[in-house]
């Protein structure tokens, strides 16, 4: 007997990119999508596709999250994002997954590959990103980071083969856009956690940053597009930096979104 499963997503203003997602979650038994006020045809497009709606203003990216995995009526829940798409390929080793009688892990990890301009990004740090997506709901939780949340299983975790493909960034502005989010979320991460940064901090992680993308990650490899991810990637974690040095000196206002 095959275990049903849930696809849950969150969602705000994502019409286009959600429309190619759900077009690949034939396979779902149940999709859940929680919007957090989209001012575009975001739920049109949802509920067209035989999706169940939810309102809940923003909560943050991990709440957010769990609070979309929690209103799925069934065990295993596959957790993904608006830009993202699930290949046939990837859709037939979920389904045999879940035809197993028994299952002795708390989830299931994928390799993601993460497009920019259409274009696969194999170098900079972006492949394999494995993420861990298929989940059993009652054996884990979001932890509560700010950025960069994470599923915590309790219990063994199995790694795919199978990929997810994500189509995030396309351009050079949704870049500059999510760095600057990411890089204010992470600053006040910081510091509550009452850490501080020397006024040398964002330099050296910024150029380090740089160096590491662009040289250890190859991002040389991948043209003018590998020079600007490694570019913009050390800009975030200069002002990361920067951000955190800022609000430790004049207040913590300074890093609310």
């Amino acid at each position: 007997m095959t275990s049903p499963v849930s696809v849950a997503i969150v969602t705000q203003d994502e019409e286009e990119r959600l429309t190619r997602c759900l077009e690949t979650l034939s396979f779902a038994d149940e999709m859940v999508v929680v919007d957090s006020g989209s001012r575009d045809s975001t739920v049109r497009v949802a509920e067209s596709f035989g999706c169940r709606v939810m309102f809940q203003p923003w909560l943050g990216y991990a709440r957010q999250k769990q609070h979309a995995v929690d209103h799925c009526h069934n065990d295993w829940v596959l957790i993904l994002d608006s830009d993202e798409r699930v290949p046939e390929e990837t859709a037939c080793e979920i389904r045999k997954i879940l035809r197993q009688s028994e299952h002795s892990f708390a989830g299931y990890s994928f390799s993601r590959k993460n497009f920019f301009h259409t274009r696969w990004i194999r170098h900079c740090g972006w492949w394999p990103n494995r993420v861990l997506r298929l989940v059993h709901r009652g054996q884990g939780g979001f932890s509560d980071h700010l950025v960069h949340e994470q599923w915590i299983p309790r219990g063994p975790v199995k790694s795919l083969d199978a990929v997810i493909e994500h189509y995030s960034f396309r351009n050079y502005a949704d870049l500059i856009q999510k760095m600057q989010t990411y890089s204010t979320l992470a600053a006040r991460e910081m510091f509550q956690e009452g850490r501080n940064a020397a006024w040398w901090d964002p330099i050296s992680h910024g150029l380090w940053m740089a160096f590491r993308t662009y040289f250890l990650e190859l991002g040389v490899l991948e043209g003018f597009d590998g020079f600007m991810i490694a570019m913009l990637n050390a800009q975030g974690s200069f002002m990361k930096y920067a951000k955190l040095r800022e609000a430790v000196i004049h207040g913590r206002h300074l890093i609310d979104l």
